[in-house]
């Protein structure tokens, strides 16, 4: 279906009849699959017949689903996993051995800074952590023994923005046999299609915008067949058993359906909001890809349709954040993002709190800077509340 929009996609792409042609898919509750004969079980062992044998192995329900986002990113296959963690952490001890090395951004998600810099080495990874956003610098960095290349299309929380295409064609040029590994997370295939802008391997928190009911927790990894056949029987099977269970592919399938409408009316409510905290005094600086203020605009320009749902933005100080995540009413103060809510947090001391304070300040964020998941509410309403959060706490 590459040839069909992407709203076409999205309803339709992986779907495959069934024996009593149920429009939905059906939902695979099942632990194990009974064999015609002893001899078929051991020619599926054997991988000489195609077939189910046992749902940490392949479930027909989570098949659909790996269809439908191997189809969206434009990779020849995917595996689902229980996790976005689960996703990430097999992937790249699959691709990574002990002695291999790995250079990364050093804006990352906290779990995933913490694999990196803690769990990874003790494995025998080596490890670089540069700022991928200059060039030069990361250029630098690389060696033609780099096994792997890591970053997020939108870093986590200061919303950098990466150029995938020159990283990517510089990371080839230096080492022709690594892998470049993105996040996708923030942006989702809807925005940014990492694979074809020369990136080897995607990975997602499904949890986030693909599901984006907050009632989920999953995650993607895609890549070529060769590449994903080792990701799924070796991380996946063998070190991680992130299994994804069939009655969460199966939400997610449905909340996939919708993924084109709650992106485009996400992407514009964050438009608006970031426009306010702009122009806001209580604000000290914004970060959102969208405005042309922001030193990434040119770059999410030429790789981006839309600029996300994600927002930064920094108070004056820490108690300010503080107290403004205190007073906020109709965001919820949790950690996560996609939803249908809008989420306001504090990553230095939530999703972060694995960065010493030096290396929040190497990341490029600091305990002032609040990180906010636009929702679907009124964009009106959100301003509204957060104005009267922002007044509380600044004692107006």
């Amino acid at each position: 279906m590459q040839k069909e929009g992407i709203s076409t996609r999205v309803v339709h792409g992986g779907h495959a009849k069934n024996a009593e042609n149920s429009l939905s898919t059906p939902i695979y509750q099942t632990s194990t699959f009974i064999f015609d004969s002893a001899e078929q079980g051991g020619r599926r062992f054997a991988g000489q017949e195609s077939g189910y044998i046992y749902t940490r192995l392949g479930n027909p329900t989570t098949s659909q689903l790996e269809e439908r986002i191997a189809l969206l990113e434009g990779g020849e296959s995917c595996t689902a996993f229980s996790s976005g963690m689960g996703a990430i952490s097999a992937t790249m001890l699959s691709l990574l051995s002990c002695g291999d090395r790995l250079v990364a951004d050093k804006t990352l998600y906290g779990c995933t800074f913490s694999l990196f810099t803690e769990t990874l080495p003790r494995f025998g990874v080596k490890v670089e952590l540069v700022d991928m956003s200059d060039l030069d610098a990361f250029q630098a960095a690389m060696t033609p023994d780099t096994t792997a290349v890591y970053f997020e299309t939108i870093a986590n929380p200061n919303m950098k923005v990466i150029d995938i295409s020159a990283v990517s064609e510089c990371a080839h040029r230096i080492a022709p046999n690594c892998s470049v590994v993105i996040d996708n997370t923030f942006a989702s295939p809807l925005l940014v299609r990492p694979l074809s802008l020369g990136a080897d391997v995607v990975v997602h928190s499904a949890t986030k915008y693909l599901n984006g009911h907050g009632d989920v927790i999953a995650g993607f990894s895609v890549s070529d067949k060769e590449r994903m056949e080792r990701i799924r029987m070796v991380g996946l099977k063998d070190i991680t058993g992130a299994v994804l269970g069939p009655q969460e592919a199966f939400l997610i399938i449905r909340g996939l359906k919708t993924l084109k409408i709650r992106m485009d009316a996400i992407c514009a409510n964050a438009m608006k909001v970031a426009r306010f905290l702009e122009s806001c005094p209580y604000v000290d600086a914004v970060y959102y890809p969208g405005l042309e203020s922001s030193p990434c605009h040119e770059v999410a320009a030429k790789e981006m349709r839309q600029f996300g749902g994600m927002i930064s933005f920094e108070m004056h100080s820490f108690d300010e954040a503080k107290s403004t995540l205190n007073h906020v009413r109709l965001c919820s103060l949790a950690v996560s993002l996609g939803d249908a809510e809008t989420l306001i947090q504090h990553p230095a001391s939530m999703t972060h709190s694995t960065y010493s304070r030096e290396e929040i300040e190497a990341a490029g964020f600091t305990d002032r800077l609040i990180r906010l998941s636009v929702g679907l509410e009124d964009p009106e309403d959100i301003i509204a509340d957060l104005t009267q959060a922002f007044e509380a706490a600044c004692g107006k």
